[in-house]
């Protein structure tokens, strides 16, 4: 079974990289009005410490899901260190990026979550509170741009306004969806039996019997861990505060490249307001990393206030920092911690 886990990630990681290329060689290939030397020109000119302000809105992307996801752990009982915190938003983020619809992020941090000796069932309510909080916070993001910037979104044609609308319903479907699961643990177990028996159909699992023993036990974990959370309105609180940082930094990278290449603060806030329209429109759409979405809207909205050039030049870098850096270095964080994770068991089993 380990083996066959180990295969499919890496088959996602080459998928991950094909897709990554193919976006950027569209990007670059199909821009007419973009060019290696204007990229380079631009960089050459971009002033290095609003650089610096994006390199560090884009690691604290990662730095404020790790404090949501020690906060989310508390009310089990379970103190989190920062470095650890740290390696579970780092495996969130990176498989989050290269598997589709995001299906990978929660059970890498799970994984980690059990290693440091954190029951299943509670990993699991943690990891569900902090993916409400985390989509409630797109969603408020959402409201405060579409208050403060509705020109931005007008100015999207009718595939960008589409694309935009449909990925703030899914959020708000997704919102009340998370919170029924946390409040009504026989609405989990409803959904997990039918998925157990259509798997089970289908013959891409066998023995049913032994599996729904095995999901029954796992179910009853849960439900008493859930009874953890209850009026646990602080916490809440709090995982929802460092998810919006956590989103408001990552579309910060944008305003701070934007600001680097010698923008203002007004126009700047319509990039942000843009950057943001983006998250709006791609978080839902089921492909590794929303790639070619993200940057379809991210350089149309963009397009709108700039020339096209100027346009994919900040694409291109504020993408490259929020994304493809942060995949990198979570990708490393993930490596080092899983064998630094093996070095300890097997030091433990010499013991």
């Amino acid at each position: 079974m380990e083996k066959k886990d180990k295969e499919k990630k890496l088959l996602w990681s080459i998928l991950f990289l094909l897709i990554a290329s193919l976006t950027v060689w569209a990007l670059v290939s199909q821009n007419k009005a973009f060019s290696l030397h204007s990229f380079a020109a631009y960089w050459r000119g971009a002033k290095k410490g609003w650089l610096f302000c994006a390199l560090l809105a884009a690691f604290g992307f990662i730095a404020f899901e790790g404090a949501a996801l020690a906060a989310a752990c508390r009310p089990f009982g379970s103190r989190i260190r920062p470095t650890r915190a740290y390696l579970y938003a780092a495996a969130d983020v990176y498989f989050s990026a290269i598997t589709p619809s995001a299906t990978g992020g929660q059970p890498a941090s799970a994984y980690f979550m059990m290693k440091d000796g954190m029951a299943a069932g509670a990993a699991a309510a943690a990891l569900l509170a902090n993916l409400m909080m985390y989509t409630l916070s797109i969603v408020v993001i959402g409201a405060i741009i579409f208050t403060t910037h509705p020109g931005v979104f007008l100015g999207y044609g009718f595939a960008g306004k589409l694309l935009i609308l449909f990925g703030c319903l899914a959020q708000l479907v997704m919102v009340v969806f998370f919170g029924l699961l946390l409040r009504d643990e026989k609405l989990l177990k409803r959904i997990a039996d039918g998925g157990l028996h259509i798997l089970c159909r289908l013959h891409l699992l066998r023995r049913e019997a032994q599996k729904r023993e095995r999901l029954n036990a796992a179910m009853d974990a849960y439900r008493k861990q859930l009874l953890c959370l209850r009026g646990q309105w602080k916490m809440f609180f709090f995982v929802f505060l460092f998810n919006f940082l956590q989103r408001a930094s990552s579309i910060s990278v944008t305003l701070f490249v934007y600001l680097a290449g010698g923008g203002t603060w007004t126009e700047g806030m319509r990039v942000w307001a843009t950057q943001g329209f983006a998250v709006l429109g791609s978080n839902c759409i089921p492909i590794p990393g929303a790639m070619g979405v993200s940057d379809y809207l991210m350089l149309e909205g963009f397009g709108n206030m700039m020339p096209a050039a100027e346009a994919a030049n900040l694409e291109l870098l504020s993408r490259g920092l929020s994304f493809y850096l942060c995949i990198t270095v979570c990708g490393i964080t993930v490596l080092l911690g899983y064998l630094l994770q093996k070095r300890r068991n097997h030091h433990a089993g010499i013991l």
